[in-house]
């Protein structure tokens, strides 16, 4: 998988929420100022390419629906900020989030207890 740029993740968004749609139901959904109809279709083609979506083609319109999941992009997105800017140390990233984030005690704390309980789970 490949890393999204920031045009492609507007799309992926979109498309991730409305599970399949048209370029104008797309461009529907961005916040005004709209891009062009051939700068969003354009976006949509090198997704296409990379292999996040896919189409039907519905007459002479096509109808494009995601192959990659919301979950599994966040998975991957989420490795790779651990490994490139925490060293894939889950120590490293609380204490960014605490020390950079001004996280207080208390979510600290809910923090601890999800991952007591999620190794609980596992065991």
């Amino acid at each position: 998988m490949r890393e999204l740029t920031k045009a492609e993740e507007q799309i992926m968004l979109i498309l991730w929420e409305i599970k399949e749609g048209l370029v104008k139901e797309v461009i529907d959904k961005i916040d005004p100022p709209k891009p062009a109809y051939n700068t969003v279709s354009t976006v949509i083609r090198v997704l296409e390419g990379k292999g996040f979506i896919d189409h039907k083609a519905v007459g002479n319109t096509h109808i494009y629906f995601p192959l990659i999941t919301e979950e599994e992009y966040k998975h991957f997105a989420f490795d790779k900020v651990m490994s490139n800017y925490f060293e894939n140390s889950y120590q490293s990233l609380v204490s960014f989030l605490v020390k950079e984030k001004n996280m207080d005690i208390e979510k600290l704390d809910e923090l601890i207890k999800l991952a007591e309980e999620l190794k609980n789970k596992k065991s």
